[in-house]
């Protein structure tokens, strides 16, 4: 088990240990502990899927955390379900099969990690959506949930847009304090380039056009245009160019759904987009559940 997979157990672990799961005192003194169920994940709106892998997951580890519930279990999707997948307002998302004390004590971690999940692919997939055709990607950034960063990253995949760095250690991104705690744009630079590692990239944020000109001509490879208009994105792109360069460019900063084709059209490369997992509303999902009768 990689990294990244360890880091999604013990996600989902937290979430089962912080509701007391395998201590669901009104399912214990409601439920026979033999009955089985099925449970159907149904969406109540249109939305982009993500968070379907979860669900086993869950399961498994609830069954480590109480030996007593570890039995066998059957998660089912149609085909056509899949991550990032669009679905319709009512469409059965998955079935589980399972002892019936096991899905009541996990069904509220399920809802709420993919309610969340897919809230985040479902606005990811209209910025995409939005500048389809200009050639410009839709990135995501570092303003997650903390301890959740993983499982928004992977949302903001299944929705079609892209991940920009995942931690502090990945990548080297320049921005205005560390301009201006480092004694400004040419010394930065200059001690970057001395300091980074081999196959580091060095992305700087730039605000204006004189911090631009002063950063192309200190050797930045990567620009980060932040709080520009459409207008002023152009312009500086055309500057980028018209040097001869093919740097990569990303926009950021003030850019909504309702503008960011614009920011597509002026030229950029990337566009970061805080929102996607700041301020991604959940989406309506549900779970009903059934006695199994045989």
């Amino acid at each position: 088990m990689d990294w990244k997979s360890r880091r999604v157990e013990a996600i989902l672990e937290q979430a089962l240990v912080e509701d007391k799961a395998t201590s669901d005192v009104t399912t214990a003194v409601t439920i026979d502990p033999n009955l089985r169920a099925s449970a159907t994940i149904i969406a109540k709106q249109d939305c982009v899927i993500s968070g379907l892998g979860c669900i086993p997951r869950f399961l498994d580890i609830f069954g480590r955390l109480d030996k007593r519930n570890s039995g066998r279990y059957e998660v089912i999707s149609h085909p056509e379900i899949f991550e990032g997948v669009r679905v319709k307002k009512g469409q059965a998302i998955a079935v589980i099969r399972h002892n019936a004390r096991v899905i009541l004590a996990c069904e509220r971690v399920t809802l709420n990690l993919m309610q969340r999940m897919s809230g985040i692919s479902t606005m990811t997939r209209q910025y995409v959506d939005a500048i389809a055709g200009t050639g410009a990607r839709v990135l995501d950034t570092r303003k997650t949930i903390p301890g959740l960063r993983i499982l928004d990253k992977y949302a903001v995949r299944c929705g079609g847009g892209e991940n920009h760095r995942l931690d502090l250690s990945d990548g080297i991104l320049i921005k205005n304090n560390h301009i201006s705690l480092g004694g400004g744009i040419e010394k930065v630079l200059q001690r970057a380039q001395e300091l980074r590692k081999p196959g580091q990239t060095i992305d700087i944020e730039v605000r204006t056009f004189d911090e631009l000109e002063r950063a192309l001509d200190n050797g930045a490879e990567s620009l980060l245009l932040d709080n520009m208009t459409p207008g002023e994105i152009k312009k500086a792109v055309g500057i980028v160019h018209g040097r001869g360069l093919t740097i990569p460019i990303e926009a950021s900063g003030g850019i909504v759904l309702e503008n960011i084709r614009n920011y597509a059209l002026a030229g950029v490369d990337y566009i970061s987009v805080g929102a996607l997992t700041h301020s991604a509303v959940a989406v309506d999902l549900s779970m009903k559940i059934t006695a199994e009768i045989y």
